[in-house]
C-alpha cells in the first residue's frame, strides 16, 4: 500500500450553532487542510498520483469555502460548520473527484482551525 498527502490552506469565517461559548460568535481561521491519498498501484512514473494532480482536486474541493462565510455555505446552512464537519465534507469532496480508474483512496482528511487544534475525519 503507497500513502501521499498533501495539504493547502484557505481563509473562512464562521459561527458555531448550538454551542454556549465564544465561538458561537462569528469569528475567522485561516484553516490547514491535510488530504492522504492510498493506493495499491503506481502509475508508468512510478507514483501514486502526482502531487499536482492531488492539488487540483484539493483546490476544487475548497473553493466553495475559501473566504466565506461556512454557516452561508452548503452543507452547512443548518449544521455547525465544526471542523470535524468540515474535515468529513472535505474528504467526501476529495474523495468524489479523485481518478476512478487509479483505484485510489482518502485514507483521512485533517483539518486546523490554528496550530494546536486539528480535527480528524476517516470512515470507520
Amino acid at each position: 500500500m503507497f500513502e501521499i498527502y498533501r495539504e493547502c490552506t484557505f481563509s473562512a469565517s464562521h459561527q458555531l450553532r448550538n454551542y454556549n461559548g465564544k465561538c458561537e460568535r462569528l469569528h475567522g481561521h485561516n484553516w490547514r487542510v491535510r488530504i492522504h491519498v492510498t493506493g495499491e498501484k503506481l502509475d508508468k512514473s512510478g507514483m501514486l498520483l502526482d502531487f499536482h494532480e492531488l492539488d487540483a482536486i484539493m483546490k476544487d474541493a475548497i473553493d466553495a469555502f475559501d473566504h466565506r462565510h461556512l454557516n452561508e455555505v452548503e452543507p452547512f446552512l443548518n449544521d455547525s460548520p465544526s471542523s470535524e464537519l468540515l474535515a468529513k465534507v472535505l474528504f467526501e469532496e476529495v474523495a468524489n473527484r479523485l481518478p476512478k480508474d487509479k483505484q485510489l483512496n482518502v485514507k483521512c482528511c485533517d483539518v486546523w482551525e490554528n496550530d494546536a487544534s486539528r480535527a480528524r475525519y476517516y470512515p470507520g
